[in-house]
């Protein structure tokens, strides 16, 4: 039997101080790149954003990677000030990230006094290598 993998689509809406960034197919390994590509290039291009929402209602599967990438999404929001919504998430989803611990850190409104570094800022910070962050 083949399969075919579901690829991802992004529509990205501009709403005030706000995006959404709507997400269609599975957030995996050939495809987390994409997304988290999408939400830098949002947060570098928009300085006074408040609220970053990813719908997530037509999300796929999500693997390791697509895991990864919302992990750093979480961290670039944060270190931008901006608030991270994952909004209509899936049960499976829900399950997956209370699996892994992650739901309330991906969820949780943003730390009082969260860094005022900019985006292009924490990514030249980071390690790069076999033991840097993914």
């Amino acid at each position: 039997m083949t399969t075919h993998p579901h690829h991802l689509r992004l529509t990205t809406v501009d709403i005030q101080d706000s995006v959404r960034v709507e997400v269609q197919g599975d957030l995996d390994h050939d495809s987390a790149d994409l997304l988290l590509e999408e939400v830098t290039a949002q947060l570098a291009a928009r300085p006074a954003l408040t609220d970053l929402h990813l719908h997530c209602a037509d999300l796929g599967a999500v693997d390791s990677m697509g895991l990864s990438a919302l992990l750093m999404i979480g961290r670039r929001t944060t270190v931008a000030g901006v608030r991270l919504h994952l909004d209509d998430r899936p049960a499976k989803l829900d399950r997956l990230l209370e699996l892994t611990g992650t739901l309330e850190y991906l969820t949780a409104p943003l730390p009082t006094g969260a860094a005022e570094t900019s985006v292009t800022e924490e990514m030249a910070a980071r390690p790069i290598g076999p033991d840097g962050p993914t």
